[in-house]
């Protein structure tokens, strides 16, 4: 795919499929938050869930106090705080520990809770198949099928020293352009890329497609374009018009493969998306000095 020669992705190596499509591709889901009733609220506080095949992720709107329960399971989950507005009080086996905002924290898969404090957004996320019953996503029917050009979900290794809370500064240095964050667990990789203000350079748009996982993208504040594109196939019937979405905040897009597809920032203010995909992207991943938290959990075949 088509990257301007500054950014990093144009050094990244050819796609490498882990499934072959059994069918058509899905539609791209477009989930307005803003357009829709909150799934939860407490008090002054609202929050909106998404899916994708292998995620649930939450976006609240914080105003006081929220509590919930950690249901457990297989997988971690994340609990992600863009503002320093904000706190997390994680209890995990009668230990409690308070996280301060502007972070990222990988949750072992442990029955718990966590207090949220404060006033500002916050961002959850878990695997579909560990995702407590009331995270009701918006697009939940979407999903009563599986999508077949999505590739199963395979954990990799378990972290270094074995599963405890982790928690990452997202005010880090990373890669330059495209200004991305890139933190992994062991089944989903979180890219908080950092917001940029004003509108996209359109000579620099950045097209490009994934065989076989889909690409969560979140607006947190601004207002994107998402531009899609679908492959012919020889079946005429599944071919599909080009896509122009307009999408405010907060909102999160599902982009499934093979589309083609890029994100065209248009708000005059700051413009803020981040990107979970799941599993954790491979690419990205071996990529030296990409993924900032490499060090605590493997890639596959290093232990």
């Amino acid at each position: 795919m088509p990257y301007d020669p500054s950014d990093a992705r144009s050094a990244l190596p050819g796609t490498t499929a882990t499934a072959t499509p059994a069918g058509p591709a899905a539609d791209a889901d477009h989930v307005k938050f803003y357009e829709l009733p909150p799934a939860v609220t407490e008090g002054e506080s609202h929050t909106w869930y998404g899916r994708s095949q292998h995620l649930v992720i939450g976006y609240t709107d914080l105003a006081g106090e929220v509590e919930f329960a950690l249901p457990g399971g297989a997988d971690e989950c994340a609990v992600l705080m863009p503002d320093t507005s904000t706190t997390a009080l994680i209890t995990l086996d009668g230990e409690a520990t308070k996280v301060a905002g502007g972070t990222l924290t990988f949750v072992p898969p442990q029955a718990g809770t966590v207090r949220l404090s404060g006033e500002g957004r916050v961002v959850t996320i878990f695997t579909a198949r560990t995702a407590p019953a009331w995270a009701r996503a918006a697009n939940a029917e979407s999903y009563l099928e599986p999508h077949p050009t999505v590739g199963p979900l395979v954990a990799w290794p378990d972290p270094v020293g074995g599963p405890r809370l982790r928690t990452y500064d997202l005010d880090v240095p990373g890669l330059a352009e495209p200004p991305f964050r890139l933190f992994r667990c062991s089944t989903f990789m979180v890219n908080y890329i950092h917001p940029r203000v004003g509108p996209r350079d359109t000579t620099r748009m950045s097209p490009h497609l994934h065989d076989d996982f889909e690409q969560c993208s979140l607006l947190l504040e601004g207002e994107y374009i998402h531009h899609l594109r679908w492959p012919w196939t020889t079946d005429l019937s599944e071919w599909r018009e080009d896509q122009h979405e307009p999408c405010g905040s907060p909102s999160l897009t599902i982009i499934p493969p093979p589309a083609l597809h890029t994100s065209q920032a248009v708000g005059e203010d700051v413009n803020h998306l981040i990107d979970i995909f799941s599993p954790p992207r491979m690419d990205f991943s071996k990529m030296d000095g990409w993924v900032l938290n490499a060090a605590d959990y493997p890639m596959p075949g290093e232990v």
